[in-house]
């Protein structure tokens, strides 16, 4: 993960201070880190990756639901009955102030990610993106977006990993990730994470190999509550990458337990507030 600590390094040191919509942050435009997933899962390793979390997030995607009290369910593989007072990554989102006029129930987060993946505009691009990668592998039209501007205002929270690509060759699937909102401490590990791990399943699905996956940042901050955080994780040393296993199933068949990061050492969790 060393191309993921030069960035948060570049940020640090080299980003502008500035107030935005979420407070204090130091921030920089324009990054682009490359992983070669044949060599191990990019996992972060200089503090815990909370890797059932970005599991049962993305199986959430991939149903394409809108409701947080589902992922809840997957993560916590149990009846919403019995998960009241248990949260998630979604949860102040689902909460917070400003979108509890727009609700239509307890839980919903609005038309975010999984909602655009499986119905844009009626579209179901996740199943048109794996006949696409199946049926054409050296189309340049192997794409998912979540960007849907008539419906922004509909989600609780726009957006921030907004387009990827797909790219088959020499029998391997790659993915580029394009984010135009990167929260370096706590987002951006998770969304390579997420991806890299999306990028197995699809490759998996489509009978290929991993390439790399890419991921370029667009706005890349750094929360200033954040700064101890970021001091802390850049003096550690990361450890050797661990390796993703899982069992061939029916893509849209998975579950959190499904997916298992063999040798996955890391040093100690640094807490820290996400921001809404």
């Amino acid at each position: 993960m060393k191309q993921y600590l030069d960035a948060l390094k570049f940020c640090y040191q080299s980003g502008e201070n500035v107030n935005s919509r979420a407070g204090a942050v130091r921030k920089s435009f324009g990054y682009q880190m490359r992983f070669d997933l044949s060599k191990g899962f990019p996992a972060i390793t200089t503090k815990k990756l909370a890797w059932k979390a970005v599991v049962s997030e993305l199986l959430w995607f991939i149903e394409g639901s809108n409701d947080e009290r589902r992922l809840a369910e997957i993560l916590y593989e149990d009846k919403r009955d019995n998960l009241i007072n248990k949260k998630t990554i979604w949860t102040q989102n689902a909460e917070a102030d400003y979108w509890k006029s727009k609700s239509k129930f307890e839980g919903d987060v609005g038309k975010i990610y999984g909602v655009q993946w499986r119905s844009f505009n009626g579209v179901d691009q996740l199943k048109k993106l794996i006949d696409g990668i199946k049926n054409d592998p050296n189309g340049r039209r192997h794409i998912i977006s979540s960007w849907n501007p008539p419906e922004l205002e509909k989600m609780s929270l726009p957006p921030c990993h907004v387009f990827s690509q797909f790219f088959v060759s020499e029998n391997k699937l790659s993915c580029q990730l394009y984010q135009r909102s990167c929260d370096m401490f706590l987002g951006v590990p998770f969304n390579i994470a997420s991806y890299s791990l999306l990028t197995h399943m699809l490759a998996r699905e489509c009978n290929l190999d991993v390439g790399y996956f890419i991921h370029s940042l667009g706005d890349f901050h750094i929360y200033a509550e954040h700064f101890d955080a970021v001091k802390t994780q850049l003096k550690r040393s990361p450890m050797k990458l661990p390796t993703l296993e899982f069992e061939t199933k029916n893509f849209f068949k998975y579950g959190i337990n499904d997916f298992y990061l063999k040798n996955y050492e890391y040093h100690a969790k640094i807490e820290a507030k996400m921001n809404v």
